[in-house]
């Protein structure tokens, strides 16, 4: 039997690809958190369902291949792209230890993508994805990364940036970039993105050190070629001029 891991986009109904729908429609069990099994059941209603609170993502996985193992396709559904910070190789480490259960993930639109997007043309050269949340990674681990990317001139998309326990992450990450980029480096913040109350700011980086996000906004911090177009974040490709 099959897990399929699924990415469902930003959290809007018209964010879920093609191919996302193609093998929710194949699954016969549908697992998740409850937000996003919530938004499948808008419009897969029939299906059965097995959903979970947050911080729960092993027992939800564990469960997904117990199903499997009993002979149900099951469909494992997160936000953004399953294998960016998804649930993808949590699913492929468990289901290792069952037999005759193929794992299938399907790609989904990444906030770094769909916030990209909303905010103008972030990503166009060289860039780098870091999550500031400190549960799973030790904080001198991510404070290296930014310190690497930050020395390397990459465009580098901040996910995770505040939470009520972490009031400071960002602002202490623009510090560690400071060291390397200039104050007036253009930034930008996606919030809500595809979902009900969606903004986004264009802003620099000396401005972004004192933004207040939060667990739905995605930052986008610009290289030293990143430019501010009617209000709009655009990286160049290049270097060179064309």
């Amino acid at each position: 039997m099959k897990i399929y891991v699924v990415g469902m986009g930003a959290g809007s109904e018209d964010g879920i690809t093609a191919a996302a729908r193609k093998a929710l429609k194949n699954a016969d069990v549908i697992v998740g958190y409850t937000v996003y099994a919530d938004l499948v059941k808008k419009f897969l209603p029939d299906k059965e369902y097995f959903t979970s609170a947050m911080k729960q993502e092993a027992d939800r996985c564990r469960a997904a291949a117990e199903m499997a193992a009993k002979g149900k396709n099951v469909a494992v559904v997160c936000s953004g792209d399953a294998g960016v910070y998804g649930m993808a190789s949590l699913v492929y480490e468990i289901a290792a230890e069952y037999e005759d259960i193929e794992v299938c993930v399907t790609p989904g639109v990444s906030a770094m993508l769909s916030g990209g997007a909303l905010v103008g043309a972030p990503l166009g050269h060289d860039f780098a994805v870091i999550s500031l949340s400190d549960l799973l990674t030790p904080l001198e681990t991510i404070e290296k990364r930014l310190e690497c990317a930050a020395a390397g001139d990459f465009v580098i998309c901040l996910y995770n940036p505040s939470s009520k326990k972490r009031r400071d992450y960002l602002k202490n990450a623009c510090d560690i970039i400071l060291k390397y980029r200039d104050t007036k480096t253009v930034c930008a913040a996606a919030r809500n993105i595809g979902r009900d109350g969606e903004e986004y700011r264009v802003m620099t980086l000396g401005e972004m050190r004192n933004y207040h996000a939060d667990m739905f906004t995605t930052i986008f911090i610009g290289n030293s070629m990143t430019k501010r177009i009617k209000n709009k974040m655009v990286t160049p490709r290049g270097y060179r001029n064309v």
